[in-house]
């Protein structure tokens, strides 16, 4: 059960990595400029960097704690995957981002800010931290042994 949730999580951190990190990426006025130019609002540099703040809490919970290794896996076999294809052929690989104008406004605004991340590399780099902890072995086991597994085995409880 633990490694069905940690799938469920880790489908949750690909989504909250692509458009959350995509979108608040675009949205603080980053772009491939050598200064990117100060929003002209800003309080919503302000809520893009909450996001992005909230995004790297959130990656570091789930690197540091104790859920199943599938929940870094399946987002940095995403995010390793589409910098593979960039890597290989970049028009397929942009063609992954959204662009179409029958997409919401904000997916559109994600989307540039996922094309920005894939390009810079950042995705390679949390591909890599994520993967990490799937080649630890400690991740996989459970982390307590039922008391019955234990008299099982035969040996003695001395406390």
């Amino acid at each position: 059960m633990r490694h069905v949730s940690g799938v469920l999580v880790g489908l949750v951190m690909a989504a909250v990595l692509l458009f959350g990190a995509g979108w608040a990426v675009q949205e603080a006025g980053v772009s491939l400029a050598p200064l990117p130019v100060p929003a002209e609002n800003g309080s919503r540099v302000w809520i893009a960097l909450g996001v992005m703040a909230a995004i790297g809490l959130l990656v570091g919970l789930v690197v540091a704690g104790r859920v199943s290794p599938l929940a870094t896996f399946v987002p940095s076999m995403v995010l390793l995957a589409w910098t593979v294809v960039y890597a290989l052929d970049v028009r397929r690989a942009m063609g992954l981002v959204p662009d179409e104008p029958t997409f919401h406004p904000l997916l559109l605004q994600a989307g540039r800010g996922m094309g920005l991340l894939l390009t810079t590399g950042v995705y390679a780099l949390l591909g890599v931290l994520l993967f990490l902890p799937v080649l630890m072995p400690s991740r996989w086991a459970p982390r307590f042994r039922d008391e019955e597994e234990y008299e099982e085995s035969g040996e003695q409880d001395y406390r």
